[in-house]
């Protein structure tokens, strides 16, 4: 069976230099390998890439094969062509699937596993925070009360006492092993299960933290709520998170808001929305009303002839924008009330006004359209 050209295996071209050939692979890596790929050929498909690899990043076999093509390995191997069970193709499968799939692999795959001895942040907290309609809008400190676990102050962190390097991973927190397989042989580098990828082992453990490193504390802060934050925004606490590791910087902590209705506005956005009742004599004449709104009460003109679902414009007496500080709208919407009970002098007013004629070209065209349909 003659194999493929190992230059048409990764798709790239004789010319092709380190960079190109290190991304053609990592893209038919991450498409064949046989832990996440579920095409029945994608085992054979990721060898072939894993050896077209080993020669074509090896600038020595790079220069046997383009002379003397595969047979350069035919005659190294007694006609078994080439052997790349000793090419270590863990620091790119690290590099590869480390940031893809979060560095956890199945045993088969075996390129999975970290060094724990270096400096890694901590873990981010979600908080969620109610706030009352006004909170919201005018901004608020508030105290907040949560658990966060912090570096242990009795073994700094480290989880134990009398610190000495790991015998079995020789500090370097991760293993390398050679495993055998259907499709050859493997160089495989998993987590040190003695240290657990610090690298340094103990003679004790911390009793304070029990070998953790970290202890959880209740803690108090005070933070300050931006004015114009809603419902489902969330602010950024830089370090106040849980404690980090080998020094690491602490994570973060997430503020979550959930801010209440309130009884008069409604707000979509940074505009407020105030729905106003008035009487039918008003919407009728006319009138002036006072009207609440975020800033204090403001004097509205209500003009002759209004009807239910008019708006009125108050510029700026929205809500502040969170990133620019403008201000947004707040709108009047009229409702026009109608009364479900009349005493006997209302009711006979209304009798005499249904006797004058203040019908408007409105209702002409319901009766425009009765006349020309009957």
């Amino acid at each position: 069976m003659n194999k493929k050209d190992y230059y048409e295996v990764l798709g790239v071209s004789k010319n092709a230099d380190d960079k190109e050939i290190k991304s053609a692979f990592r893209r038919l890596a991450k498409k064949y390998h046989p832990d996440v790929s579920k095409e029945p050929d994608a085992a054979e498909k990721f060898k072939e890439a894993q050896e077209a690899y080993a020669v074509l990043s090896d600038p020595e076999k790079r220069s046997q094969y383009d002379k003397y093509g595969h047979a350069a390995f035919d005659q190294m191997n007694g006609g078994a062509g080439f052997d790349f069970s000793e090419f270590d193709f863990s620091d790119i499968f690290s590099d590869i699937f480390g940031s893809s799939f979060g560095g956890g692999f199945s045993s088969f795959s075996g390129f999975g596993g970290r060094n724990s001895n270096r400096a890694q942040s901590g873990s981010d907290r979600l908080m969620r925070v109610d706030l009352t309609f006004e909170e919201a809008v005018f901004g608020c400190k508030k105290e907040l009360n949560l658990d966060v676990y912090e570096e242990c102050e009795e073994c700094h962190g480290k989880g134990g006492k009398g610190e000495k390097t790991c015998p079995t991973c020789r500090g370097n927190g991760t293993i390398t092993r050679e495993q055998s397989t259907i499709l050859g042989s493997f160089m495989t580098r998993t987590t040190c299960p003695d240290c657990k990828g610090k690298g340094k082992t103990y003679e004790s453990n911390c009793s304070k933290c029990r070998g953790t490193g970290k202890i959880k504390e209740n803690k108090n802060i005070e933070v300050k709520i931006p004015a114009g934050v809603d419902t489902g925004n969330r602010l950024r606490l830089a370090g106040k998170g849980d404690a980090g590791y080998n020094g690491g910087p602490n994570g973060d902590l997430y503020l979550e808001f959930n801010v209440r209705d309130h009884s008069l506005y409604e707000r979509d956005g940074n505009d407020i929305y105030l729905e106003l009742p008035i009487t039918i004599t008003e919407a009728v004449l006319g009138c002036k009303k006072e009207v609440p709104t975020l800033y204090g009460n403001v004097k509205l003109s209500i003009p002759e002839g209004s009807n239910t679902g008019d708006k009125h414009r108050l510029k700026g007496k929205g809500v502040e924008d969170l990133h620019s500080g403008s201000k947004g709208n707040m709108y009047i919407v009229i409702n026009v009330v109608i009364p479900n009970k009349l005493d006997k002098k209302q009711k006979k007013l209304f009798e005499e006004l249904s006797e004058t004629n203040l019908k408007t070209s409105e209702f002409d065209k319901i009766d425009n359209f009765i006349k020309k349909n009957s």
